[in-house]
Parts: structure tokens; sequence; C-alpha cells
């Protein structure tokens, strides 16, 4: 017999992560780790850092022909990755 109180797991887990206030931390973290698939393994191995601070999201190349052309792509590219998470999380991208 169930109770009347009880939950699913996963609405646990986000209650939890949102209380301790993780969640957006987390969704930065699956948007990073989603950089591979988004910008192709090309681009990938090109990067040297990639971070996100202030909602901006900071990409360290070691290639100034990429870095050129994602310059010129950073619109796309943004909107590529917020799709990805499913919500806004970068306002900006910085290419160093």
């Amino acid at each position: 017999m169930r109770k009347k109180n009880t939950q699913k797991i996963d609405e646990v887990v986000k209650e939890y992560l949102k209380a301790f206030k993780i969640d957006d931390k987390l969704k930065e973290v699956r948007l990073i780790k989603s950089w591979d698939e988004i910008v192709g393994k090309t681009i990938a191995r090109s990067t040297n850092n990639i971070y996100i601070n202030n909602r901006k999201l900071f990409v360290k190349l070691n290639s100034s022909v990429i870095r050129n052309e994602l310059f010129m792509l950073r619109d796309g590219l943004k909107k590529a990755l917020n799709d990805k998470a499913g919500e806004i999380i970068i306002d900006e991208i910085i290419l160093k």
C-alpha cells in the first residue's frame, strides 16, 4: 500500500539539488561535457581549456585559424549550446 506523501526519486533529487544550489553548476558541467559533441572532434582537440564564469563561456584554443572560425560562428554556437542545455546558460562566448 502506498503512502500519500510518496514522491518519485527524480523529483526528490531535483529538489535536493535546487535546495543546495547545485543544479545550475551541474547544468554548466553537462554543457561543457557536450562541447565535443557540438563542435566536433577536430575543434575539440584544439581546445585547451573551457569553463563557464558569470554566464560567459571561456574557450582557450591552440589554433588561431579555429579561433577565427569560431569567432564568426559564436552566435550559432551559443544557440546550439543553450539548446542542448534546454535553457539559457551562456550569454556570451569568449575565445582566447
